[in-house]
């Protein structure tokens, strides 16, 4: 505490970024500060502070500091730090699923519309999020069938024959030159009003196709009529009409028990409401807009940032305007609803909130005791020097030699980190060698060590092998080797779930009900998994290219070409002979051939 205390004294007067340590050097919070003085030696006055920051605060050893501009740069910089670490008592939104959109390529001298998860400023319109319920393949499907605009990527230069949905009155087959560039105009137009919530014309056009179709005794596509026209009386019943028809908001709630937190997101385009989503938060904040604050900018770096975000009054309204302007160069309207419909809307989120942090409560505890406690009870329990914070672990598979493959899979305060797993083709070793090729991935993944590749391949405080003493004595002489220090090493062994140390001959048994244990069969099954599926592609696309090998006029360009467009054998045995065609370098005469020698031979 006395290097801390001398810091304090050292802190500047400008924003910037706080970092704080544990013991081990582990980062384990970030923060941002528009004061770094003033902020900082809040956590270390006696004052009353919540739970959560209480807890952070008694494991923090020391503490680093970077002075930015504006607090704007240190709110990004906040962000991605919070990315790169991953400290155990900040907001990390992980795995969190985009909505999809649908996309009008403008950019086309006839338009198509497609579906998409990502936004990008690329001269297209883009329709959505739709995500409450509401297919965003079933909205496209009645665009085409309405209005019949294309949703193919087929040039529309030169001569081409027209496809199936031209004939079955989907589409205009502008790629065979029946459809005038404004006669398809028009169309666009339509569709793109309709895409913005005026379902009226297709309304019309829908019941219209629908009586026609009956008539003529094709019931079953009158049915799909019908069935449109429900789907379009769904989409107006969430139109909230005291709301204006274009507004774009996102209606954000926080609810919090002092310990544990959530938020609830409300979308609304033009004016219909879209659907929602609740997280919960597990953060050390000091404030409730703070925590706010950095669960937004976490939030739109996957999603659509909207035109107007209606939050609670303690949100920092005017650092998050400037932020999205900066950051985005979008002026972002950040409304603090009090009365009106915004507020009604906000306190529709607001309960969503609450409702959701009420039943995760005992999901956030479990999780914990799964997670950062199972970690500390495994120190514990296998007398390591320091907490495993970063934890790795590594497979091998092969079948009889071949293609052996080698996995890496990371978890970070034990859960997974996706992002940080690799794999490793083994490339010096022959035959069926599991200890040779263990011994190869790790010389390979510890070589980074100590070089610049160690930003991407941090150290890691523990690595667990799946085996027994054998494979650890065969890790430990490449450890010995390579002079390694400070990295614990244990294996675990499958058939008693035994784990065997260095420190000792004899192996540690851990009770099955115990959370450490539990998480080491999760990391260890991780591990296999990861081997097993990238052998599997590995070996299917060497199979893939021995077949393609024996047909005639397909070489190894033709052969890359194919793998590339349907990535498996069985999608390429199933391809119609235009679909083979539709790949670069394959005419329709080796296309023919393609299809012929597979339809015979498998």
């Amino acid at each position: 505490m006395d290097v801390i205390k001398e810091k304090l004294k050292l802190l500047p007067d400008n924003p910037g970024v706080y970092i704080m340590l544990d013991k081990y050097g582990n980062i384990i919070y970030v923060g941002k500060a528009r004061i770094l003085k003033n902020r900082v030696r809040q956590y270390f006055h006696s004052s009353e502070k919540p739970e959560k920051v209480m807890k952070m605060v008694e494991n923090i050893a020391d503490f680093n500091y970077i002075i930015t501009a504006t607090e704007i740069d240190a709110l990004a910089l906040e962000n991605t730090l919070i990315k790169k670490y991953k400290p155990k008592y900040n907001i990390l939104l992980k795995d969190d699923k985009t909505y999809p959109y649908i996309k009008a390529d403008m950019r086309e001298e006839f338009p198509n519309f497609s579906i998409t998860r990502k936004i990008k400023k690329d001269g297209c319109k883009y329709f959505g999020p739709f995500m409450g319920g509401i297919s965003c393949k079933e909205i496209l499907d009645t665009l085409q069938l309405t209005f019949c605009v294309r949703l193919c990527h087929t040039a529309t230069t030169g001569k081409k024959r027209e496809c199936l949905n031209y004939h079955i009155g989907r589409c205009l087959a502008p790629c065979a030159g029946k459809v005038s560039k404004e006669d398809y105009a028009e169309r666009v137009k339509k569709a793109l009003s309709f895409l913005d919530g005026n379902y009226k014309e297709a309304e019309t056009l829908l019941k219209s196709k629908m009586f026609s179709a009956s008539e003529n005794e094709n019931f079953e596509l009158a049915l799909d009529y019908k069935n449109k026209l429900e789907m379009l009386s769904k989409l107006e019943a969430k139109r909230i009409t005291t709301l204006n028809r274009y507004v774009d908001a996102d209606v954000i709630a926080f609810a919090t028990n002092g310990l544990y937190s959530a938020v609830n997101i409300l979308v609304t385009r033009k004016g219909i409401m879209q659907g929602g989503s609740s997280y919960a938060l597990d953060e050390a904040h000091m404030t409730d807009g703070e925590a706010l604050t950095g669960f937004i900018v976490q939030y739109y770096q996957n999603h659509e940032v909207p035109a107007e975000i209606i939050c609670e009054e303690f949100c920092e309204k005017e650092l998050l305007q400037n932020y999205f302007k900066e950051k985005f160069d979008k002026a972002v309207e950040i409304t603090l609803a009090k009365q009106g419909d915004k507020a009604r809307l906000l306190k529709m989120a607001k309960q969503n909130a609450e409702e959701y942090l009420e039943k995760s409560i005992d999901k956030i505890k479990h999780k914990d005791d799964m997670t950062v406690n199972a970690c500390t009870r495994l120190q514990e329990l296998l007398s390591l020097k320091s907490y495993p914070r970063r934890m790795e672990c590594y497979d091998i598979s092969n079948v009889s030699g071949v293609d052996k493959v080698g996995s890496m899979v990371v978890f970070i305060d034990g859960e997974a980190d996706r992002s940080s797993y690799r794999r490793f083709r083994i490339k010096t070793v022959e035959g069926a060698n599991d200890f040779a090729s263990l011994q190869e991935v790790l010389t390979r993944r510890l070589s980074k060590l100590n070089t610049e590749e160690e930003e991407k391949f941090p150290k890691p405080d523990l690595i667990i092998i799946d085996g027994g003493k054998g494979q650890l004595s065969a890790v430990k002489s490449i450890f010995d080797g390579m002079n390694i220090d400070g990295i614990e090493l244990i294996s675990l062994a499958k058939r008693e779930e035994e784990v065997f140390t260095l420190y000792s001959d004899e192996s540690i048994k851990i009770s099955h009900r115990d959370y450490s244990l539990k998480m080491l069969q999760r990391i260890r099954d991780e591990a296999h998994r990861f081997a097993i599926t990238y052998f599997r592609n590995l070996h299917s696309k060497r199979n893939l290219q021995s077949v393609l090998s024996e047909i005639e006029g397909v070489g190894k360009v033709r052969r890359m070409a194919l793998l590339e467009k349907f990535g498996t054998l069985d999608k390429i045995i199933g391809a119609s002979v235009e679909e083979l065609a539709s790949v670069e370098g394959i005419s329709t005469t080796i296309a023919q051939n393609i299809y012929d020698y597979l339809k015979e031979n498998l």
